[in-house]
């Protein structure tokens, strides 16, 4: 007979009662009566970890997601008992953890409420898989907000939607979709004006409740493994962000070649239709680095083969694209062909690197080259292993990327998509089934190619794109957005994606412009490459089973608009380079959203299609077909209309004549803009000259910043590097431009061309480094705006 006894809840089970307290160093443990654990590290000052564990046990500490190259320590840390709670005191925030039941409360140092738990920790028990399904609810006042989680297809403001991070290949998809390829369990909560983040590193299937269930409660909780998460305090958006990118690490930066525009099909073969192709774009001068071989280049869909009938001589032919300025990328999936003949099956039997089901047999699924057998990337043997096999590829052939694609991992013919959930996996030593390894599989899959990729490139760089990442993965992979669609909601989608990544400590990501499935018109593949281009990571892909995607598939028109972007994407390669340093060096958004750019203007809070493109160029694409122009909030402060020079006042929406060929862009005042000449190729030229467009802003000082190195390899590691760090200062009668210079690389040209835009007078003396110099020696002939300046200057004076 069976009764009802406590042992058959299967509801929410709760912490007791606290009944002892214990610290060790920065870790703060508080046990309770019914065998929970709740560990605090103070990491930083505003940077705190809680772990929670059940029946008095942790699991072993093991984490893909974090970087051991991260800053920590603090300044502060004080422990308090009171009768009610106890108190963590840091510099940056005061945590209440109450004694009857472990809810936490946290504070800014004034007092002022950043978050509190509102049910907090509790769980249920998993009957059928065994562990726990573990929870976490907070509470959320009302006019909160919420942003990041990755590439979600949905408003940039995640309030009331509940979301699932669960690696899916989704082909196709549509707005507000879920889920889609990336897990990035990562959010930015903010209420009046102070932003903090939450990560939950927990690799298992994930979900993320926005006020959606219940609209006073945000809640996130996981299918298994530990409540384990990561709290942000800032108060200012991007110090969150930049603080979870320094835990789950900084990316290297990419050669410069990776920053061009990309052109990719499904797919380019035989080698005649390559060659085709990529003479076509030098015939037509449409800048271009990199071609993409798909699938169809192996042999029968065998990762690291070539097809001979196509690719007779791969070698001679990427030799040959190189020297016509063109870096090729080859795809390479996870699924590995069953074939006695195969020798990298052959490989991976013999040394059992083939992931197993629960009962021993290998997990056997359906993909491009028929039946697979998939390695196990998250044994460090098998990632050694697959990295060696990039030696012929890199190496002997010369490709100088790759792109990792179905690495969900993606099964065709079975309703889940992937792997069933008995599929065993090793973890690094933490042994756990598929349930567990399924939304890091992408992840490790791109760190094992990065690492083989970088082994045979060095000394250059390596770069690598992946379709499917978790948290950290932007260690080792640029991103994109997966099998988007040529619509006008995917253009409004790529927009968003590409936005929250950035959000997501993930910036080197892009769409693919013009959508993957079906075609666009004209028109819209014209809007999205003008998107595009703004984007980290650029590239034109489609399937080609609905036609051609080419710049010149359709017509004189859209050929001039695209090379019109594309060019002014090369010219704008120093202001990119110099964003991704930023990002590599500080962790800071290479894509801000207007919330990110402005948290203190609660007009931005709901904007989805305005974004700033590094720190002073703000862009809002044309999103609607049809249009000669669109309404768009213009963030506070004053800006130059990029192609009409007007200037004008934020803080309210503005309407911009927009025809076909443009975009709404315009430049913060005060920005200096680097650029350089127009080139087909990245090294294609010698850059004689560095131009800077300057925007005069009054009074008020602004500093801008441009990096250069070698444009490759890693002698910048080591100080050969050049960063110029430039203040300007506007007056009534003169603008002032000082220099600091840091790093050891000298830069191939010895003039720096400054075009002042704006300026409320005529310039009639300049005096550089205390010298009064001869206008006309200076002066161009074409614009008396524009000054040429040796380009070590320590300040400059230009005088009406």
């Amino acid at each position: 007979m069976i009764v009802n006894t406590q042992l058959e809840n299967k509801g929410n089970l709760f912490p007791g009662k606290i009944r002892s307290f214990e610290q060790d160093v920065d870790k703060i443990y508080f046990k309770t009566e019914n065998g929970v654990i709740l560990q605090v590290t103070v990491l930083r000052g505003s940077v705190i970890r809680f772990r929670y564990a059940t029946d008095n046990n942790f699991e072993n500490d093991f984490s893909y997601a974090i970087s051991n190259e991260g800053a920590r320590g603090y300044s502060k840390l004080d422990v308090e008992e009171h009768e009610n709670h106890y108190k963590i005191i840091t510099i940056k925030v005061i945590i209440e953890i109450s004694k009857s039941d472990l809810r936490t409360s946290i504070y800014d140092t004034l007092g002022n409420v950043i978050c509190n738990d509102d049910w907090g920790f509790h769980w249920e028990q998993s009957y059928e898989y065994g562990g726990n399904i573990v929870k976490m609810s907070k509470s959320a006042p009302q006019g909160e907000c919420y942003y990041g989680l990755g590439d979600k297809a949905m408003h940039l403001n995640l309030k009331g939607k509940r979301v699932e991070n669960w690696a899916t290949d989704q082909y196709a998809f549509g707005k507000d979709q879920d889920p889609l390829y990336k897990s990035v369990p990562f959010y930015i909560g903010m209420y009046e004006e102070r932003a903090y983040g939450v990560f939950f590193d927990n690799t298992f299937k994930t979900f993320f409740d926005f006020c959606n269930e219940r609209r006073n409660v945000t809640s996130f909780w996981a299918h298994g493994g530990e409540m384990n998460y990561y709290f942000f305090y800032g108060p200012d958006m991007q110090d969150v962000i930049t603080r979870y990118t320094d835990l789950t690490g900084k990316p290297e930066l990419p050669p410069l070649w990776a920053l061009g525009y990309h052109q990719c099909k499904w797919s380019y073969y035989p080698e005649s239709k390559v060659r085709e192709v990529t003479q076509k774009f030098r015939e037509l001068q449409i800048p271009c680095d990199a071609i993409y071989l798909d699938i169809d280049y192996m042999d029968g869909f065998r990762c690291f083969t070539w097809n001979k009938d196509y690719f007779p001589d791969p070698k001679k032919m990427v030799s040959e694209l190189e020297e016509d300025g063109f870096k090729t990328v080859v795809i390479i999936d996870p699924g590995i062909k069953i074939d006695d003949d195969y020798w990298v099956y052959k490989e991976a039997l013999d040394k059992d690197y083939f992931c197993k089901r629960a009962d021993g047999p290998y997990m056997r699924g359906k993909v491009w080259p028929g039946e697979c057998y998939f390695p196990d990337f998250t044994n460090p043997e098998v990632r050694k292993w697959w990295s060696g096999l990039f030696k012929e590829i890199i190496d002997d052939i010369g490709v100088k990327g790759v792109w990792n694609d179905m690495n969900e991992p993606a099964v065709m013919e079975v309703p889940s998509k992937t792997f069933p959930n008995d599929v065993r996996h090793n973890y690094d030593g933490n042994f756990c089934s598929h349930r567990k390894a399924h939304n890091i599989y992408g992840t490790q899959m791109a760190r094992a190619t990065y690492e083989g990729v970088k082994k045979y490139s060095y000394p250059k760089r390596p770069f690598i794109i992946t379709r499917s990442a978790y948290s950290g993965a932007q260690r080792y992979t640029s991103s994109w957005t997966g099998d988007n669609v040529a619509s006008w909601e995917h253009l409004w989608i790529a927009n968003i994606q590409a936005q929250r990544m950035s959000m997501s400590g993930m910036s080197f990501t892009g769409s693919d412009i013009g959508g993957f499935a079906e075609h666009p018109t004209g028109e819209l593949y014209t809007r999205w490459i003008q998107l595009g281009v703004f984007h980290p990571f650029c590239r034109t892909h489609s399937s080609g089973d609905h036609g051609n995607q080419e710049p010149w598939t359709f017509g004189e028109e859209v050929i001039a608009v695209t090379k019109k972007y594309v060019e002014l994407r090369y010219q704008l390669l120093p202001y990119l380079y110099t964003m991704f340093w930023e990002y590599a060096e500080y962790g800071i958004p290479m894509l801000k959203p207007l919330v990110l750019f402005d948290q203190y203007d609660l007009q931005t809070h709901y904007r989805t299609d305005e974004f700033v493109f590094g720190n002073q160029i703000l862009v809002c694409p044309v999103q609607e077909p049809n249009s000669k122009g669109r309404r768009m909030y213009i963030p506070r402060g004053n800006w130059y209309n990029y192609w009409t020079k007007e200037y004008i006042s934020g803080g309210m929406e503005h309407w911009v004549d927009a025809d076909i060929d443009i975009i709404p862009m315009f430049i913060k005042e005060g920005a200096l803009i680097p650029k350089y000449p127009v080139q087909q190729y990245v090294g294609e030229k010698t850059i004689e000259v560095l131009k800077i467009e300057a925007y005069f802003k009054l009074e008020e000082k602004e500093v801008s910043k441009v990096y250069e190195d070698a444009q490759d390899g890693y002698d910048y590691m080591k100080g050969r590097y050049c960063l110029r760090t430039f203040t300007i200062t506007g007056k009534e009668k003169e603008v002032i431009i000082q220099q600091h210079k840091d790093g050891t690389f000298i830069t191939e040209y010895d003039t720096i061309e400054f075009e002042f835009i704006g300026l409320p007078f005529t310039i009639r003396e300049v005096e550089v480094d205390n010298v009064i110099v001869d206008l006309r020696s200076i002066q161009s002939s074409e614009n008396d705006t524009i000054l040429g300046i040796p380009k070590d200057f320590k300040e400059i004076h230009v005088i009406g």
